[in-house]
């Protein structure tokens, strides 16, 4: 099992920056791909960054290219996403995932990913 909590999300203006963490626990957090998705009201959840379990190979959604960043400590078991020039269409839930079935890589799809976090909400007012 491995367990995973998000913090940092909230209320900003466009253009702000917020920086999401999540903390894992339960099994060998360096062994796993890592990713955020995001989910709004009404739509589908989606892939906005992922990671393979060293940080040196990521993804990006385009929607989301330039704008964010997402790393990992390995020796502190976290994954973090630094977002700036938010935009009012980033508004969403924001969920962090692991992957623990593709060797350290990670997946593109929701299906991929074995555990979840509990999410947390990020809203940008314009």
């Amino acid at each position: 099992q491995v367990q995973l909590v998000e913090s940092g999300g909230g209320l900003v203006q466009a253009g702000d920056s917020l920086r999401l963490s999540c903390a894992a626990s339960g099994r060998t957090f360096s062994n796993f791909g890592m990713a955020w998705f995001r989910q709004a009201p009404g739509k589908e959840r989606e892939l906005v960054a992922a990671t393979t379990w060293s940080g040196f190979s990521t993804y990006y959604a385009d929607s989301v290219k330039g704008r964010f960043t997402i790393s990992r400590d390995n020796a502190k078991n976290m994954l973090y996403l630094q977002m700036n020039s938010l935009k009012p269409e980033d508004t969403a839930v924001y969920y962090c995932a692991a992957c623990v079935r593709r060797d350290g890589n990670y997946g593109t799809r929701v299906e991929q990913y074995d555990y979840w976090g509990q999410g947390s909400q990020v809203t940008v007012s314009s």
